[in-house]
């Protein structure tokens, strides 16, 4: 993963997610069963500390079950501080983490095979009991699809699969009979409705209860979700199809999978992190193995070892193979921040500073550990374990349970305790330390979800209705070739080097302390030899080919993007010696580094633009990007005007309709020269202020981070009108009304204003139209992209709208910078993801529209009388039908 190639340096700040478990797990998933090898690198760990260390854990469970189960059941979840259980609807709301939550006791059930591996087989069938007796799962509640088939669906099929083995053994559970499958099918029920789409992609949400879309259900009108939630499907739906002869679960499960591969990128094989789940387009392009595409991955190579179907393992091999080397790298990268911080932070830079604090009791680093044990058979992970089990008793521990960090640099708390945390936590610790009799089943007879639950491997040849038809072969060439190196580790590297785990995690023992002398040094030395120094990353320019060629050196490529974006992208195997190498390491963490630095410079708040001519009358209002130059509408009186195309569309020179403009807004096109210049010439031409619209056709400020326009280096006092930008969707709209009514006036402000009395006459209701209006009070948050302007234009930067990531990543410890087309002024915006287990649909994290004056204060109006809404619903009445044509143009 570049992030860790990229954490290995200094002085830059993009954040990373903390819990890379699939860095560790794909690249030893296979190796679970493999014979283990003993390496020189760490002291066998004694059979006595190891069984102490496994009773430990056990211990641990038992008080953190024990409180779950007397101060929170039947809640879904227990707040640790408090010592009560967290009931959605009575507590302040998290937002999309209570997607997880749905009032069917969420923590017993994720436990449930945590307990036949903990060997607390009467624990399991009391739990089962209950779950039988109390659980329901038919309540009025909007759930994540993707949570509740990971955690509920998974739990209660974990919990089956245990309950038949212990039966078959003949002292437990002699009384079952199939009651919890009973159950998974009930809930595999309720959840095929959200697979209701064009695409056959689930929705991310459904009500329990009434499904979606009707009026009861609140919910049905997202049009987004993630790769991860649409993907991690396959393996519970395949597992429910298997185990009840229903085939209709796997076959949804592998129509979305299905799905997700055709829409690949096909020169990369690489999918995207958001998709629209009616269109099949990509909301978010950008790649990688973190957040909301993890395990996707993950499940594509489960699928193969679950069900036996060779065109998973293609697909998993086509984008991703695992890879010992960068999984021990990674791990011993976060091994060294726990031990700065005793937990792993949510997210944290390059240079291994804090940048959110909080740490949920996540299991990945656990699992991780578990896995590369099982892989290298290295006792130093069994150092590991120890250490995470006392940090979590001597930090996390409360009288009520373990209560999840709110920031590792204090050690404050949260009143929180995830039900993951049961589910895999405990599981993955007592493994690590257990010897194959303290299990009282094969665990090599199964296989762990992403919520660690286990399946059977048995099902890979129950019920094998489903069609394999092989897709992927006619996109990819294969041969026997592909999976050679799909599991390589403990055949081919061990048994030659039984130094290696340690000859890689030697050169990061003490990576989080260090400031990268070595650069420090390279520059100093350049000097003294008289040598030129490396590029800079404040001295780079795309058009200088001196500079590409540098670059090239240092293994740093450009990537252009198809929505004008240029990517930098480094592969330090590409570079042309190591020290080029660590010039190019440099060179992309001072580059962010300097956004960094831009954009707390020059940050600021979107705009907005208001149509205010028949037959809109404010009604509609465009979220606009604000200029660096000009005037600035947030001190002064809002431009208000016509509208009129100027000549050039560009405006890269002297206007040829002068006539045109004059006293109006112009709008110009972008592209083909710097925003000021633009400015310049149509404020020559009389124009009152300008709105430069995107010529990236199908560009929207719902799915892109808006542009914040820069100057050109000079001095821009001379600009006096306002400029705003739109994107295409946005500035369309416009057009269209131009089109359709010839004569449009525009309000350009820095938030939306009251509708117009002169052109209204009375006032009319906003509620059948705010869901097309957007506010200009929308609060813009950051992402990890540092834009560059064409090569024409390069003082372009950029602000977003909603959260976004874009650091893309590799498989050669790459570190990346994704960039607009056209700018050497990067500008930093902070990640914001959601992390494992807590999968979000970005459709919601858009921000909500501002009210209106007049919607919070009925009372105000502009001095005209009021007619009864019937009255003027009938004089509006062609307004509302022009109004709903424009609606049908994607308004």
């Amino acid at each position: 993963m570049s992030e860790a190639g990229g954490g290995r340096g200094c002085g830059s700040s993009v954040p990373q997610r903390a819990p890379w478990s699939l860095v560790a797990a794909a690249a030893a998933l296979c190796l679970v069963a493999a014979t283990s090898v003993w390496t020189a690198g760490a002291a066998p760990m004694s059979r006595e500390e190891r069984q102490k260390l496994g009773n430990q854990v056990l211990e641990m469970f038992d008080h953190a079950y024990g409180n779950y189960m007397e101060h929170a059941y039947p809640a879904d979840e227990l707040m640790p501080l408090t010592c009560r259980g967290r009931v959605r609807g009575q507590e302040p709301s998290r937002g999309d983490v209570d997607d997880a939550l749905g009032k069917f006791s969420l923590t017993l059930i994720d436990s449930l095979d945590t307990l036949v591996v903990l060997n607390k087989t009467k624990e399991f069938e009391d739990a089962v009991r209950k779950v039988l007796r109390d659980v329901n799962l038919d309540n009025d509640v909007v759930v994540s699809v993707f949570e509740t088939n990971i955690r509920v669906l998974g739990g209660l099929l974990g919990g089956h699969s245990l309950a038949i083995m212990l039966k078959e053994k003949g002292e437990y559970m002699q009384w079952y009979n199939d009651e919890l499958l009973q159950m998974a099918k009930q809930l595999g029920y309720k959840l095929l409705p959200a697979f209701n789409t064009t695409s056959g992609l689930p929705y991310p949400r459904i009500n329990l209860k009434f499904g979606i879309r009707k009026p009861e259900a609140r919910t049905g009108t997202e049009t987004d979700t993630c790769t991860a939630c649409a993907g991690t499907l396959i393996l519970e739906f395949a597992a429910l199809s298997r185990f009840t002869g229903a085939t209709i679960f796997e076959e949804y499960a592998r129509k979305a999978l299905d799905f997700l591969w055709e829409k690949r990128q096909r020169s990369s094989n690489l999918v995207g992190v958001t998709i629209n789940i009616h269109t099949g387009d990509w909301v978010r392009k950008d790649s990688g193995v973190g957040a909301g595409i993890d395990s996707y991955y993950e499940y594509l190579l489960k699928a193969y070892v679950l069900l036996g179907d060779d065109s998973f393992l293609e697909r998993f091999n086509t984008v991703l193979k695992g890879d010992i080397r960068p999984a021990i790298e990674t791990h011993e990268m976060l091994y060294q921040v726990i031990k700065k911080h005793n937990f792993l932070p949510e997210a944290f830079t390059t240079d291994f500073r804090v940048h959110w604090a909080q740490h949920p009791l996540r299991p990945e680093f656990a699992e991780s550990t578990y896995f590369l044990y099982k892989a290298t058979g290295d006792p130093y992970y069994l150092e590991v374990g120890k250490t995470l089990i006392e940090n979590l008793n001597k930090y996390a521990r409360v009288p009520c349970g373990f209560a999840a960090m709110k920031d590792v640099r204090t050690g404050s708390h949260e009143d929180r305790m995830d039900s993951f945390f049961l589910a895999e936590m405990f599981k993955y610790l007592y493994l690590l330390f257990a010897d194959k009799e303290d299990i009282i089943f094969d665990i090599e007879d199964y296989i762990f979800t992403t919520e660690a639950h286990l399946l059977p491997l048995w099902l890979s040849t129950t019920n094998q209705s489903i069609s394999k038809k092989n897709t992927t072969s006619e996109y990819t060439e294969l041969d026997d070739s592909n999976f050679d190196w799909t599991c390589p580790n403990t055949q081919i590297l061990f048994p030659n080097d039984p130094l290696y785990a340690q000859s890689i995690r030697e050169p990061l023992k003490n990576v989080v302390d260090k400031s990268c002398p070595r650069g420090i040094i390279r520059v100093e030395e350049s000097f003294r030899s008289g040598a030129k120094p490396p590029l800079r990353a404040r001295d780079f320019m795309a058009t200088n080919p001196e500079h590409l060629e540098i670059l090239k050196k240092m293994g740093v490529s450009l990537i252009h993007l198809k929505d004008g974006r240029v990517q930098l992208v480094q592969h330090a195997i590409q570079a042309a010696s190591s020290i080029d190498a660590e010039d190019g390491l440099r060179f992309m963490q001072e580059m962010i580094e300097l956004s960094s630095q831009q954009q707390k410079e020059q940050q600021l708040p979107p705009r907005a633009v208001q149509i205010v001519s028949h037959p809109f009358f404010g009604r509609v209002v465009l979220t606009a990007g604000p200029a660096q130059f000009g005037l600035d509408l947030s001190k002064h009186k809002e431009t208000r005007g016509f509208v009129a195309s100027s000549k050039p569309y560009n405006g890269c020179s002297e206007l040829t309709n002068p006539e045109a403009v004059m006293g109006k807004i112009a709008l110009i096109q972008r592209g083909q020269c710097m925003f000021a210049e633009k400015a310049r010439n149509i404020q020559n031409a009389g124009a009152i202020g300008g709105i430069v619209i995107d010529d990236n056709e199908g560009s929207s400020s719902d799915t892109a981070p808006l542009f914040q326009m820069a100057g050109d280096g000079k001095d821009t006092d001379d600009i006096k009108i306002p400029m705003l930008f739109l994107f295409s969707k946005e500035g369309s709209i416009i057009l269209d009304a131009i089109r359709e009514y010839e004569e449009v006036e525009v309000l350009l402000s820095d938030k939306a204003k009251d509708r117009d009395p002169e052109m209204e006459n009375e006032e009319q209701p906003s509620s059948e139209n705010d869901s097309q209006n957007q506010s200009a009070e929308q609060i813009t948050s950051s992402s990890q992209e540092v834009d560059l302007v064409d090569q024409e234009s390069p003082e372009e930067s950029s602000l977003n709208s909603q959260p976004e990531s874009s650091s893309p990543t590799d498989t050669d410890n790459a570190a990346s910078v994704s960039a607009s087309e056209q700018n050497s002024n990067p500008v930093e915006n902070h990640e914001t993801t959601s992390l494992d287990g807590e999968c979000t649909d970005l459709d919601n994290q858009l921000q909500e529209q501002s009210e209106t004056e007049e919607d919070s204060n009925p009372n105000v109006s502009w001095g005209k009388k009021v007619q009864p809404i019937d009255s003027i619903l009938a004089d509006w009445n062609e307004d509302i039908e022009a109004f709903e044509m424009m609606e049908k143009d994607e308004l």
